[in-house]
């Protein structure tokens, strides 16, 4: 079933991309969905091949890595999160030879390649499963998954009471070879999602062999997708909770964020030590707490794992400080660099979430004030960017699109759209593809249309639109990146300085360089700390040493 891999790449291909150290710790990583990104054969859906052909538009953006979500085999259940074959590309995203090409001209980019890894479930039609199904009660292959005989007199209710994160009950019943109903099987997710069994060592061997097979493709790291997955609670406990996805991200649940996922990881991290490079792992940890996801960034565990918690603060100075604070002391103790992230493709983009009212979750399915929520982006992007540690972009978000709240029902593809209840399934509206040109079927994405429908009007966001213009969102991003680059107190280290600032106002230093944020509705007088590097608006200088920082406006400052 695996296609077969070209030669691995050798280690010169690595080596112009290998010419810094401990370059994780503030790299910025752009987030490229393959199927929303270029489309290379006009089938209306994106490819490999056509990530590669916009690689130097990355470069020339500025980012270090692009993070791509998953183009393994897979019958697209869930926009491949359902791996049928972790060694084979899905012949909708190209192949193995195209992937092999891609690593190889993001290394002579000197940009570096990371990959999803989905190791919580695997596809309903991974052999694996489909043997486990075929072979009945008893199959070895079902102790690689968790299948559970079922309550009641004849086993007709689940083995416990978990739910799906995509609604309804996280157990389905399989019908068994002779046409009985037969043993459940968990999925926290989309029924054709089934977990792995990390108890069983056939599950971590097979892991270790995929971590392998990529690195010797050349990869340069793992995104692990539900990484505080994979180990159950002993005996898999009732939750007693019948409303259980609204703890998520409050209490440890007997599903998830087990602290026996940590031997996992410590065992990937011996064979990730294995190749040179600096390859890293960044874990997608959704946790209780940011001190508990900093257990995930231990010294021989992973390197990275996403700040949700920053993601999901309000455009509120004080809430967004404080958020900095815990974030940088959390992770300084275990030596690991801050992330901080607004945007991907599971949550609504923040050009859209910032344009409604505060506390409506991070999913959101109304326009709101576009014109705000475009300028409070803006600030938020620089802000973010003069943190310590590493950041990450969703793609589109450097041309300010907002999400597209009105797609028709009948486009839809979210899984959990069509469940009656779990996560709200309008993940669609930051998926639809990006717009790279004023004109054409799909602006520029391909010949053919494109998966999504793109609205009317999406063309004048395109990079073709933007570029070159002054004061746009793209140019802003590119003149971001550049200055992150060039001033050696960006990015790196895990302290700030904050400075005295107005209510609303937040303020740091980070040796000769300041970041200044108005987060509130009103202008802010605030003092000019030297020479205005970059600002998200208009900013006026006085004589007198102040300056004049307009409502949801970030400007950076660097001493004369």
């Amino acid at each position: 079933m695996s296609q077969h891999s070209a030669d691995p790449a050798p280690a010169s291909a690595l080596a112009t991309v290998a010419d810094r150290r401990d370059w994780w710790r503030d790299a910025v990583i752009y987030q490229v969905y393959p199927r929303s990104f270029a489309d290379s054969n006009g089938d209306g859906m994106g490819d490999l091949e056509g990530v590669r052909s916009r690689l130097p538009y990355l470069r020339d953006l500025g980012v270090d890595a692009v993070w791509l979500s998953p183009f393994y085999a897979s019958p697209q259940a869930d926009a491949g999160y359902d791996v049928a074959d972790y060694r084979a590309v899905d012949p909708m995203f190209g192949n193995l030879l195209d992937a092999d090409a891609l690593i190889r001209d993001a290394h002579d980019l000197a940009l570096r390649i990371i990959v999803d890894l989905v190791p919580n479930h695997s596809s309903d039609q991974h052999e694996w499963f489909k043997r486990a199904l075929a072979e009945g009660p008893g199959s070895p292959l079902r102790e690689r998954y968790h299948f559970r005989a079922g309550k009641g007199a004849n086993g007709e209710l689940p083995p416990n009471d978990w739910e799906s994160i995509f609604g309804g009950p996280a157990w389905t019943r399989v019908t068994e070879p002779d046409g009985t109903p037969g043993e459940w099987y968990l999925h926290l997710f989309a029924p054709e999602q089934p977990d792995f069994n990390w108890d069983h060592p056939a599950v971590g061997d097979e892991f270790r062999s995929i971590l392998r097979f990529w690195l010797d493709m050349g990869v340069d790291g793992f995104r692990i997708d539900v990484a505080h997955g994979l180990v159950k609670a002993d005996g898999l406990p009732d939750l007693g909770s019948h409303d259980q996805v609204k703890l998520l991200g409050n209490d440890v649940m007997p599903f998830f964020d087990q602290d026996g996922v940590h031997e996992v990881y410590r065992a990937w991290r011996i064979v990730l030590d294995e190749y040179t490079g600096e390859r890293i792992f960044v874990a997608e940890a959704w946790t209780p707490t940011i001190e508990r996801t900093a257990n995930y960034v231990r010294p021989d565990e992973l390197h990275q794992a996403f700040n949700f918690q920053y993601l999901s603060t309000h455009w509120d100075a004080e809430e967004l400080r404080s958020c900095v604070d815990r974030t940088l002391d959390a992770m300084r103790p275990v030596g690991a660099p801050a992330t901080w992230v607004l945007s991907n493709h599971d949550v609504t983009r923040h050009a859209t979430r910032f344009a409604n009212p505060a506390g409506l979750g991070t999913q959101i399915r109304t326009a709101g004030d576009r014109e705000l929520g475009l300028r409070r982006a803006r600030a938020a992007t620089l802000l973010m960017l003069a943190l310590p540690g590493s950041a990450y972009l969703y793609q589109g978000e450097e041309l300010g699109l907002p999400d597209v709240v009105d797609l028709p029902d009948e486009v839809r593809q979210d899984p959990a759209y069509f469940r009656g209840a779990g996560q709200d399934g309008f993940r669609d509206g930051c998926r639809v593809p990006i717009p790279w040109t004023r004109d054409g079927s799909s602006y520029g994405f391909g010949s053919g249309g494109s998966w999504l429908p793109q609205p009317s009007g999406w063309g004048e966001l395109s990079v073709e639109a933007q570029s070159g213009v002054a004061g746009s969102t793209l140019e802003l991003y590119r003149s971001a990146l550049a200055v992150r680059s060039e001033q050696a107190d960006l990015g790196a280290g895990d302290r700030v300085e904050w400075l005295k600032a107005p209510e609303g106002v937040l303020a740091f230093r980070r040796g000769a360089f300041v970041c200044t944020t108005n987060t509130g509705g009103e202008a802010a007088t605030v003092p000019a700390h030297g020479r205005v590097l970059l600002a998200s608006g208009e900013v006026t200088v006085t004589d007198d040493g102040e300056a004049k920082l307009p409502a949801d406006t970030t400007v950076w400052w660097i001493a004369d």
